[in-house]
């Protein structure tokens, strides 16, 4: 493989990356331009880092075109969300602010919700798990202890508690206190109809 340096400097400069580098891959696609550069054919090169033919053609083509530059991994961003980074603190807050009068008199959002409220006020499809996914992301919790109906009256509750004559405090003097049954020993003689 015949290579050219585009520098003076960058042998040296590869050699000492390739001191530096900690990381396998990183370092290999240094040590495999430095070889290049030193005259290495591809097979040989093959040989001394146990890398395909692929890897160190593509690393060589990209010191070519490109230079020490090119051979720098570049930042993978991944997928981008469907809910732009931009509204998803305007998703939060509508979440957090519960139902609105538009959902129909639901009492608590629930994923189901979630999706229509993204679908219809936001503009964007998600599945179930991609909402639970996105919800969690942004520090929400799908799971909420008991959700409180808007026409819950708390004293209406309690007095109901105090009236009602099963859970009243006098019935529990009136309950006659049994011995426990548990504990009793086997009859004689059962252990021997098992053989």
């Amino acid at each position: 493989m015949h290579i050219i340096t585009h520098h003076a400097a960058d042998v040296t400069t590869l050699k000492r990356y390739c001191q530096q580098t900690s990381n396998a891959k990183q370092r290999d696609r240094y040590r495999a331009v430095l070889l290049a550069l030193e005259g290495h054919t591809t097979p040989q090169i093959r040989a001394i880092l146990g890398r395909s033919k692929n890897f160190v053609q593509r690393w060589n083509y990209a010191y070519r075109d490109g230079g020490i530059e090119a051979l720098c991994p570049l930042r993978q961003t991944g997928r981008p969300t469907k809910l732009p980074r931009e509204e998803e603190r305007s998703f939060k807050q509508r979440v957090l602010d519960g139902p609105a009068a538009s959902d129909q008199g639901l009492c608590t959002l629930r994923g189901k919700d979630a999706m229509r409220i993204l679908k219809q006020e936001f503009g964007v499809q998600y599945s179930l798990d991609g909402v639970y996914d996105l919800l969690h992301r942004l520090g929400l919790s799908c799971l909420k202890p008991r959700p409180k109906h808007r026409k819950n009256n708390p004293q209406a509750m309690q007095q109901w508690l105090n009236d009602a004559p099963l859970l009243s405090r006098r019935s529990e003097t009136n309950t006659p206190i049994r011995p426990s049954k548990s504990g009793s020993k086997t009859k004689r003689g059962s252990a021997s109809k098992e053989r």
